[in-house]
């Protein structure tokens, strides 16, 4: 009986970890957010220094959200052998990063692939990066339309 317990507690600790890992995302995607739209109408320069600071803000939450997955991953993986990443490995840290930024982005290129319980991570990640993905568009599309007056104005 000692197999079919150590799966199910393994296939808990991986939901965990999973959950943790998702709602440490969301906070940190918002915190960022938050950061930056609270800070954009105070900094000096053009509009489009504000949103390229925005931008650039923005593409670092996300970096750190799949920096996150990939130590996930390489834990998982190397501490606790909740599965592997495998395919083209090259075996390094650099591995995990690319494998999560493929699947945090939807992209999935294919010459890595999860097994065991990263399978299950991967596949949360992919619908973790897609929401925040989509919230950073629509965060960016409604700052550039409250700076784009202010640039037009500048022109004149």
């Amino acid at each position: 009986m000692a197999g079919p317990a150590r799966e199910g507690k393994s296939v808990l600790i991986t939901i965990l970890i999973t959950l943790v890992l998702v709602m440490t995302c969301v906070f940190i995607h918002y915190e960022m957010l938050r950061l930056i739209s609270n800070a954009m109408p105070k900094m000096p320069g053009s509009p489009r220094r504000r949103m390229l600071s925005a931008i650039g803000v923005v593409f670092l939450a996300h970096i750190i959200e799949i920096s996150l997955f990939a130590v996930a991953f390489g834990l998982m993986q190397h501490r606790w052998g909740l599965g592997e990443i495998s395919g083209m490995v090259e075996g390094g840290w650099l591995d995990f990063f690319y494998f999560s930024a493929a699947s945090y982005t939807t992209l999935g290129m294919g010459d890595l692939f999860p097994s065991g319980h990263l399978r299950f991570v991967a596949a949360i990640e992919s619908l973790t990066g897609l929401v925040l993905i989509a919230w950073s568009a629509s965060f960016t599309y409604l700052a550039m339309s409250n700076f784009w007056g202010l640039h037009k104005s500048r022109q004149k």
